[in-house]
């Protein structure tokens, strides 16, 4: 049995755990892999090392998980197959990086490099939901402020207002206007919200060609795309490069990098370059196709690491670029983000201000002395 057929089967065993299904975060995954492979290290069997992971967690879905594992371990299946039955715990990466160190016998190496692989794809993971995270938090704390002015502040000097008897400039009045539709509509605004948050969420995920478009919107986005993509690339190359220098197949690897790719765009190209490559392609000649997704730097490199049989080490050494430039763009959003915050949370307080005092000056004007 070839180990692309091997592959097909792990794919199609299910977990039969569906009331509770198990979940491992990624923090919890490297933790796992690398405390397997502190006890694969020190001569612990495989079927004690699961008991002792079992019955160090504390949730019954995933007790009941490492269960079936250890189950599957006694009547002599491999560790691998049984991480196959929960493929979106595991994820195809973790599956097949194990896979290879129980076929080549070498658990120990392969358990202790997927778990530096799987902390490397975390603290990716936070770099980037680090850099969002700030300019969220400041966007929704000044819409909440100016929300709340409009809504219990300005209804308290509306009458205030219409007693002056002068005309209101334009954005008093457009400040007016405001404070009344949410005063008056702000359940039918909320309920509004509320419906259409659910139904883009129903289309993200029951709609496979929605959920495209938007992928490939935020892969268009000035700032955040560039980010997303260095994100993408690092991932793309680290694990293809992994995969590869496990002594997987191409075309097995690239359809494993394509499969925990969780961009789309990304990973249709992925896919298409495995079609491309059934038919004699080349990796680098296939990304040379797509510039606006693979940078020229990293189709060249490619180039190299196949003329010299060196492709493994190159795409590592590519992830590694990436993860570089990653920092950077973090580093450069949050410099440009916290001036145009401020700029426009001043904006916004200033627009307000103005609203409330112009009034007032105009009809101090009006009463003082010529």
């Amino acid at each position: 049995m070839n180990s692309s057929t091997m592959l097909t089967k792990i794919k199609k065993k299910k977990t039969k755990f569906t009331l509770l299904r198990p979940r491992l975060s990624l923090k919890e995954q490297a933790v796992f892999v690398k405390r397997l492979s502190l006890l694969v290290k020190a001569g612990v069997p495989l079927f004690e090392a699961v008991l002792m992971l079992e019955e160090q967690s504390s949730s019954f879905a995933n007790k009941s998980m490492f269960a079936q594992i250890r189950h599957d371990i006694s009547n002599g299946q491999f560790l691998y197959k049984s991480l196959g039955r929960f493929p979106k715990v595991f994820g195809e990466f973790t599956i097949n990086i194990i896979r290879v160190g129980e076929t080549s016998g070498t658990l120990y190496t392969n358990l202790k490099y997927l778990s530096d692989e799987l902390e490397k794809k975390r603290q990716l993971r936070q770099k980037v939901v680090g850099a969002l995270v700030y300019p969220i938090v400041i966007i929704i704390a000044a819409l909440g402020i100016s929300a709340l002015m409009t809504v219990f502040l300005f209804p308290k000097l509306m009458p205030i207002f219409q007693s002056l008897n002068v005309p209101l400039p334009f954005t008093t009045r457009a400040l007016l206007y405001l404070s009344f539709v949410l005063t008056n509509y702000w359940l039918y605004i909320i309920l509004g919200l509320v419906v259409l948050i659910t139904i883009f969420v129903i289309l993200m995920r029951m709609n496979k060609s929605f959920r495209y478009a938007m992928h490939n919107v935020s892969l268009r986005l000035p700032i955040l795309g560039p980010m997303l993509k260095h994100y993408y690339l690092t991932n793309i190359c680290r694990i293809s490069g992994t995969l590869f220098k496990s002594q997987l197949r191409v075309l097995e690897a690239i359809e494993v990098t394509a499969e925990t790719t969780t961009n789309l765009v990304y990973r249709d190209r992925l896919e298409r370059l495995r079609h491309s490559i059934t038919k004699g392609g080349r990796i680098s000649s296939y990304f040379h196709k797509h510039p606006k997704l693979f940078p020229s730097m990293l189709c060249n490199m490619i180039a190299v690491g196949e003329t010299t049989g060196s492709l493994s080490d190159t795409l590592i050494y590519l992830g590694e670029i990436h993860e570089s430039e990653l920092d950077e763009q973090t580093k450069r959003l949050s410099s440009i983000i916290e001036p145009v915050l401020m700029v426009g949370v001043g904006l916004m307080v200033g627009f307000i201000a103005v609203s409330i005092i112009t009034p007032i000056y105009e009809v101090t004007q009006h009463l003082s002395p010529r």
